[in-house]
């Protein structure tokens, strides 16, 4: 790495060079003109934190984020799946040098801090806490925001931080992309005590991202190869030109058209053109999408549950039959959206229905999203609902109230 990412070079004077940055951070915020030149990403975040206003005397820490939310928010970030391995990487190496490692989502909501405890007690002094938001506009120029915004590697050193109560911290974040997408997931930072900086952190915490994208693509690999599977069955029954996509679009079979990589974005109810195939209504299949050409013979998917089976399951019966392994919690969630029929219900009202309150509604928002991702396109949003193409058959409510009382075998 060379010096437009790392803050110090390797023989650097640090108190030398922490008292010239004070003294630079001084006369910015001052109107007078600085002793020296600014890193080019800390004068340009320097220069965002004027324009918006940004108070370098106090930042806007408002309160992190209750339990529930930082739970769920655990749960359904993609960077759970690579969360053992930045563990490996980075969290015993940070205790070691008294730094923390922080893991952040895509706006800079801290997730995790694993790491010296010592530190841990400064970083909760500053509001450095599970839950909070670390974004440029909430504190000012620091390592996780202004990665989020320059999208690549950042290292800052004492008082480049805008916020003074920062100045006695270093921090060394880098993004973390999807890699095959290129979407932006989240932060990976090493922090701790200004004194403690060097700049291996970071190579050190690029080469951690870069391996967990390199985990994040394999695991996206193996999901379209077993998609692949279920496609060649399909793919076999239909008479036309037709694709199966995962959803995000990549494809994981043809038959009768040209291979090709990727269609746009499937989306349940809407229309899709797709060269070869034609105008299709993309179909819900398991772990992704059916493409074939829109016909007016469609026979539309039919949702039904079977309460007999150990654990329950959702049935679907389609151009083949699919079967979902319930809990009992999302067999209830599914009783509620059939009998609600297209009038759907809201998060609030589901969380009343199962709890008898309105308190719920960041668990209810959690457990239902685990269940789209099995249903997918049968299942709707704001609000809830099943989707209009499908013909349900309810069950009655006193059978899943008879059988909160029977022990169900785990379903993850």
């Amino acid at each position: 790495m060379d010096d437009v990412v790392c803050a110090v070079g390797r023989n650097a004077d640090l108190r030398r060079h922490a008292r010239l940055l004070h003294q630079m951070h001084e006369a910015v915020v001052t109107g007078h003109r600085p002793p020296a030149s600014l890193r080019a990403v800390v004068s340009r975040s320097w220069a965002r934190m004027t324009a918006g206003g940004i108070d370098p005397e106090q930042a806007r820490f408002g309160d992190p984020a209750g339990p529930e939310l930082v739970e769920h928010s655990r749960r359904s970030t993609p960077l759970a799946p690579v969360l053992d391995q930045l563990r490996a990487s980075l969290a015993s190496v940070a205790e070691e040098a008294q730094h923390l490692m922080v893991i952040t989502d895509a706006d800079g909501m801290v997730l995790w801090r694993e790491g010296c405890a010592r530190v841990r007690r400064r970083a909760d002094a500053v509001g450095f806490t599970d839950g909070a938001d670390w974004s440029e506009a909430a504190v000012g120029t620091n390592a996780i925001g202004t990665a989020l915004v320059e999208g690549g590697p950042v290292q800052l050193f004492s008082a480049e931080h805008f916020t003074r109560s920062l100045h006695s911290w270093t921090c060394t974040a880098s993004p973390v992309h999807d890699p095959r997408t290129g979407d932006l997931l989240g932060v990976v930072d090493v922090s701790g005590s200004a004194a403690t900086v060097h700049p291996a952190t970071v190579a050190l915490v690029s080469t951690a991202v870069r391996l967990a994208e390199a985990e994040l693509w394999r695991a996206r690999e193996m999901q379209l190869e077993s998609l692949r599977t279920v496609a060649t069955s399909l793919l076999s029954r239909v008479c036309a030109p037709a694709m199966v996509v995962d959803h995000d679009g990549w494809v994981a079979g043809v038959s009768g058209i040209a291979p090709t990589d990727r269609v746009a974005l499937p989306v349940h109810g809407e229309l899709l053109a797709v060269p070869g195939v034609g105008t299709c209504l993309p179909e819900q299949v398991p772990g992704g999408w059916l493409l074939r050409a829109e016909t007016p013979d469609r026979v539309a998917p039919r949702l039904r549950l079977d309460t007999e089976s150990r654990p329950p399951h959702a049935v679907v019966e389609a151009t083949t039959t699919w079967r979902y392994p319930l809990t009992l919690r999302h067999l209830e969630l599914l009783t509620l959206l059939m009998r609600a029929g297209r009038a759907g219900m809201d998060a609030a009202a589901l969380s009343e229905a199962l709890f008898g309150d309105r308190e719920h509604v960041v668990t209810v928002r959690s457990e239902v999203s685990r269940l789209r991702r099995h249903l997918g396109g049968l299942l709707l949003a704001r609000p809830y609902r099943i989707a209009p193409n499908v013909v349900v058959e309810p069950t009655d409510a006193a059978t899943i109230l008879r059988m909160r009382h029977r022990r169900l075998p785990r379903v993850s």
